[in-house]
């Protein structure tokens, strides 16, 4: 119950300041791509074959590329990040139509519908307002996952509080 609090208090500072957090994830980013290049490097030097060892080579090149230039200008790596998540509600948002309609005769199929329909026009609306749109996207959208996620584990814990109580309240009458 204690992370899942946590968790939700850092939902609401991310909500809040949803572009600075939006830079720390594009740096975070960058830095776990390094980690990445790193662990590329070193499996280039333990391949079995210089194919293969060339191959890692190259990918821990262009980690390092991209993770340098993640942390060197975070703005780029956000407008990049939020692209990519016009994308994802742009995709999200059809295959649930899709879906939605192939699931037209049984019960609830709307539902479904109504989800993607709401992913394209986020999607939409995220791209009509690119690229201001990458200052705060990221940032706020993390946030409310984050809260959300919080929340949850709260309240999952709370009713395992309850049937653990519940539990002992019957071991309880039962061995009197």
């Amino acid at each position: 119950m204690i992370a899942g609090g946590i968790i939700a208090i850092l939902g609401v500072i991310a909500i809040l300041a949803p572009f600075i957090t939006g830079i720390s994830l594009s740096i975070f980013l960058g830095a776990l791509l390094i980690v990445g290049a790193i662990l590329r490097g070193v499996h280039a030097f333990g391949a079995s074959n210089w194919k293969g060892g060339l191959f890692q080579g190259a990918m821990a090149i262009v980690y390092t590329v991209a993770g340098v230039a993640l942390i060197a200008n975070p703005l780029v790596g956000l407008a990049s990040l939020t692209i990519l998540l016009i994308a994802y509600f742009f995709v999200d948002g059809l295959v649930e139509i899709v879906m939605g309609l192939r699931l037209r005769p049984d019960a609830n199929w709307g539902w479904l519908v109504a989800s993607g329909v709401l992913g394209l026009v986020v999607a939409g609306l995220l791209f009509v307002g690119f690229p201001s749109t990458a200052l705060w996207a990221v940032g706020l959208l993390f946030g409310i996952n984050l809260l959300a996620s919080g929340i949850s584990m709260v309240m999952v814990a709370m009713d395992g509080r309850d049937h653990a109580r519940e539990d002992a309240a019957s071991s309880a009458a039962g061995s009197a």
